[in-house]
C-alpha cells in the first residue's frame, strides 16, 4: 500500500553502520542489565535454569514460543510430518486429489487437537458465508464476514463461543482464536471471489479444501482463494531448477534461527526486563531504547519464523504461499509496516485497492486507508492500543501520500528531473 521507493546504497549503508553501533552500545548495557539481575526475587517467573553447558538462566517470559519449541514441539512436528508424508504420496500417486487429501488431514488434525464443537463451530461459519456467497452480492459478503469476525473479537460473542469447547490446555485460546479468524478471512475471500465469478460459484467442498489446509489453518498466513484453488488444482506437479535445494536451505535458516534465540535468551533478557518498572529506571536511555528495538526485532523473528517453517511445508505441496514479513531494520515507510504479508496482500486486494481504485484521488486515498485500518483493528482485536496503533499508522500513510503528491507538483517534478 501507499508509497514504494528504494533509498540510495550509500544512504543505507551509512544508516545500517549508525544502527550497528547503535545496538552495540546500548547492547552492552542490556547484557550487563542481564547479569546482574539473573537472581533477582522479581524476575523468578521469567527467567528459568537453561542449557546447562551455558551456565547461565534463560528468559522464558514468552510462553507462546516455550510452548511451541519444548511443550508441543513434538506434537507439531509429528502433525507436520504426517501433513508432508499423505501429501507427498498422494502427489506422486493422484496428484489431481491431493487437495482433499489436505482437507480431511486437516480437518482430523482440527478435531483431534480442538474437539468437535469447535469443529462444528467453524464449520457453521462456513456454512454462513457459503450461503451468503450464493447471493452474489460483495456488500452482503463484507457485512457477513465482518459480523462473523466481530463474533470472535468482541464480547460477549466471543466468551459465547469459546464457552462451547471444554478442557483446557497451553495453548487452547492461540488455537481456538487463530483458527477461528483465519477461517473468517479465508471465507471472506471465497465468498467474494465466488461473487465475481461469471458462472454460478464455486462448491462448498472447494470451501473445505481452502480453508482446512493445516499448514495454513491455526496461524496462516492468508492466501486468497483464487491463488490457493489454482495452485492446488494443478495436475502437472513439476519444480523449478534448484526449487528443493533453496527450500532446504531455507528450512536450515529457520532451524538456525530457532537456536539462536534460545542462545539469545541467555544472555539478554529483553522480555522479562521491562516486567519491573522499578528495575527499568535504573536503565540508561540507551539501554531502554536496545531493549524497545530488541523487542521489536524479536517480534519479527518471532513472525518470521512461524511464517517461514509454514511457508517450507507449502513449497513442499506445490504451492507459493505469501513471503515471510520484511526485517522492520529495512522499513523506512509506513506502506511497507506489516508483520503478515497474508493480511496484507488480502486487505490490498478487497479493501485499499477495492476503494481507492487507481490511487490518483486523495479523498478515495483517505476513505480507502480508513477503511483499511477499520478491518484491521476488528481484525487484531478492538481495544485502545489497537486503536491507537491504527489511527497513527493511518495517518502515518495517508501524510506520506500527501507528501508524495505535492512534491509531484510542476516545480519539484522538475527539480527532481533535473
Amino acid at each position: 500500500m501507499g508509497v514504494k521507493t528504494m533509498l540510495p546504497s550509500y544512504e543505507l549503508g551509512f544508516y545500517a553502520l549508525a544502527v550497528t553501533c547503535a545496538v552495540v552500545y546500548s547492547g552492552s548495557g542490556i547484557f550487563e542489565a542481564s547479569r546482574d539481575s539473573m537472581n533477582r526475587k522479581a524476575f523468578r517467573d521469567g527467567i528459568k535454569p537453561g542449557w546447562h553447558y551455558f551456565g547461565r538462566k534463560m528468559d522464558v517470559a514468552d510462553f507462546e514460543w516455550v510452548m511451541w519449541f519444548t511443550s508441543f514441539r513434538n506434537v507439531i512436528i509429528f502433525a507436520l510430518s504426517g501433513h508432508v508424508l499423505f501429501g507427498k504420496i498422494c502427489s506422486m500417486t493422484v496428484p489431481q486429489h491431493r487437495a482433499v487429501v489436505y482437507m480431511v488431514y486437516g480437518i482430523l488434525a482440527v478435531l483431534g487437537s480442538m474437539g468437535l464443537v469447535y469443529l462444528m463451530i467453524i464449520l457453521s461459519h462456513c456454512l454462513v458465508l457459503y450461503s451468503v456467497a450464493m447471493a452474489k452480492q460483495k456488500w452482503l459478503c463484507y457485512a457477513a464476514g465482518l459480523c462473523c469476525l466481530a463474533s470472535f473479537k468482541v464480547e460477549p460473542f466471543s466468551s459465547w463461543q469459546s464457552g462451547f469447547v471444554t478442557g483446557a490446555f497451553d495453548l487452547q485460546d492461540v488455537l481456538f482464536y487463530g483458527g477461528s479468524c483465519f477461517t473468517i478471512m479465508r471465507c471472506m475471500s471465497f465468498a467474494l471471489e465466488s461473487s465475481e465469478r461469471k458462472e454460478g460459484i464455486y462448491s462448498i467442498f472447494d470451501l473445505l479444501k481452502y480453508n482446512f489446509y493445516l499448514p495454513f489453518f491455526f496461524f496462516g498466513p492468508v492466501m486468497t482463494f483464487d491463488q490457493f484453488h489454482a495452485q492446488v488444482s494443478t495436475r502437472e506437479l513439476r519444480r523449478k531448477d534448484d526449487e528443493m535445494r533453496n527450500i532446504r536451505i531455507h528450512a536450515l535458516l529457520h532451524l538456525g534461527a530457532i537456536v539462536a534465540v534460545d542462545i539469545f535468551f541467555h544472555f539478554f533478557y529483553i522480555l522479562t526486563l521491562p516486567s519491573d518498572l522499578k528495575f527499568m529506571n535504573r536503565l540508561s536511555d540507551w539501554s531502554l531504547a536496545g531493549l524497545a528495538y530488541s523487542n521489536l526485532v524479536y517480534d519479527w523473528v518471532k513472525a518470521a519464523v512461524m511464517f517461514g517453517v509454514i511457508n517450507t511445508i507449502a513449497r513442499l505441496d506445490h504451492l507459493d504461499p505469501p513471503q515471510p514479513p520484511k526485517c522492520i531494520t529495512m522499513l523506512y515507510v509506513f506502506a511497507e509496516t506489516h508483520f503478515d504479508r497474508g493480511i496484507n496482500d488480502w486487505l490490498c486486494k478487497y479493501v485499499y485497492d477495492h476503494i481507492g481504485e487507481n490511487h490518483d484521488n486523495i479523498m478515495k486515498e483517505l476513505v480507502a486507508t480508513i477503511a483499511t485500518f477499520a478491518v484491521t483493528t476488528l481484525w487484531l482485536g478492538p481495544c485502545e492500543i489497537v486503536y491507537i496503533w491504527s489511527v497513527f499508522n493511518c495517518f502515518g500513510l495517508n501524510f506520506e501520500l500527501w507528501v508524495q503528491k505535492f512534491f509531484q507538483q510542476e516545480p519539484f517534478a522538475k527539480l527532481e528531473v533535473r
